[in-house]
């Protein structure tokens, strides 16, 4: 009897190792080939979490048994700004794994002095029910920057061709041609759209600003979309930098008055160097981005003579957890320019600029203000001749207030 339940036992315990073994969290892809010079970002699926969260990401230049990296060889943590990481489905766990050059750079003159020329990404994950923690490890290899790396974007500037920030048209007329400068990683299908944001139209999020590769794939049909300008199709080949052309400025709206943004959108495409699996399917992870990507943006009014506000919009409902940002046009023979806030007909904030500053960011406790009506207005002191001006040294030429309020997220 006592030999019957010493087996029984035995079975049992085996059968939870074999359990125990069987939900280990595993990652795709488990290895890939990184820059030697310069950021790489891959998109990385852990799966099978079992009451776990994940914490810290490390990378290090040698692993122990557990997958836990070795004291010593720490090149560095995955800075927070960069962390894109979200739970995805019921027990996995997208992560989106950007390199900086610094850890590239102690990578490869660790190879130097002799080491392997392969690290390691380690996440460490911590059990809600008290168990040990579970160390999963990515292999990364050192590959310079060619087409054996995954397809990323590292660097994305949207610019008009006059070099405007935000130029500012009549209505009806013509916006100077525009594109993107990308630099990227690895080579493949680069595919997207160009979109606009109308007057009146919600405003995009940071998550709507994301590559479509860049989110978890239930995620991905749920980015706001606007109305399409153009498309696009290219082959980008690995020499890291490209000029994506926009749409004819002919095309763009200009028939309403207001703010508008131009949007680019990078949709997912295959790529075999950072495909990823999730056990149930392959996601595809090409145009990956740690970033949400920029926006361009012009005014449309009926008259170009006056000082006139482009963002925030009147009646703007912005974010508390996003720097707020004052923009308006530049004004002819300007030589100062003053932004003032109000609350309740009180000045709260009060800014004075030279004439090439045609935006002001708020310092953070402006955004503390939430759930109250703000008002914005800004004065620009123009130079004129003394036949003008009489005895006064400057005139002075005002924007009309705008209303806004700081929503709390």
């Amino acid at each position: 009897m006592n030999r019957l339940l010493k087996l029984i036992a035995l079975t049992f315990s085996g059968w939870l190792v074999l359990s125990s073994n069987a939900q280990a969290v595993t990652v795709s892809p488990r290895g890939v080939n990184v820059r030697t010079f310069g950021s790489t970002t891959v998109f990385l699926t852990f799966a099978g979490l079992n009451n776990q969260v994940p914490a810290e990401g490390l990378w290090c230049g040698a692993i122990n048994a557990d997958q836990s990296c070795v004291s010593g060889t720490i090149f560095g943590q995955l800075p927070a700004r960069s962390n894109r990481s979200r739970r995805s489905g019921t027990n996995n766990f997208t992560d989106i794994m950007t390199i900086p050059p610094s850890v590239a750079r102690r990578a490869y003159q660790d190879a130097l002095r002799g080491n392997s020329s392969e690290f390691f990404y380690v996440r460490r994950f911590v059990s809600r029910t008290g168990a040990p923690d579970e160390f999963v490890a990515v292999t990364c290899r050192l590959a310079g920057g060619g087409a054996r790396v995954p397809l990323a974007l590292t660097e994305v500037r949207l610019q008009f061709e006059s070099g405007q920030d935000v130029p500012a048209i009549t209505t009806g007329s013509s916006l100077p041609r525009f594109g993107a400068n990308i630099a990227y990683n690895g080579t493949g299908r680069l595919k997207g759209r160009w979109e606009i944001v109308r007057p009146g139209e919600p405003l995009p999020s940071d998550r709507d600003l994301l590559t479509e590769a860049s989110l978890p794939i239930e995620e991905r049909a749920l980015q706001r979309r606007y109305t399409t300008l153009q498309r696009f199709d290219i082959f980008v080949p690995p020499t890291g930098r490209v000029f994506l052309p926009g749409p004819d400025p002919a095309t763009i709206p200009k028939g309403i008055e207001g703010q508008h943004l131009i949007l680019l959108r990078i949709e997912a495409t295959d790529d075999r160097e950072g495909n990823s699996e999730t056990g149930i399917g392959t996601v595809n992870s090409g145009g990956v981005a740690s970033f949400p990507l920029p926006v361009l943006r012009y005014f449309v009014t009926s008259d170009l003579s006056g000082l006139q506000l482009l963002s925030p919009s009147d009646n703007a409902q912005l974010s508390a957890k996003q720097p707020i940002r004052f923009q308006w046009q530049a004004v002819k023979d300007a030589i100062a320019y003053k932004l003032e806030i109000k609350q309740n007909s009180t000045v709260i904030l009060s800014a004075l600029l030279t004439p090439t500053q045609t935006s002001y960011t708020a310092p953070s406790w402006l955004n503390e203000k939430t759930q109250q009506l703000l008002q914005w207005q800004v004065q620009a002191t123009l130079a004129v001749s003394a036949e003008q001006r009489g005895k006064d040294r400057s005139v002075l030429t005002n924007s009309r207030v705008q209303e806004f309020q700081i929503r709390r997220d």
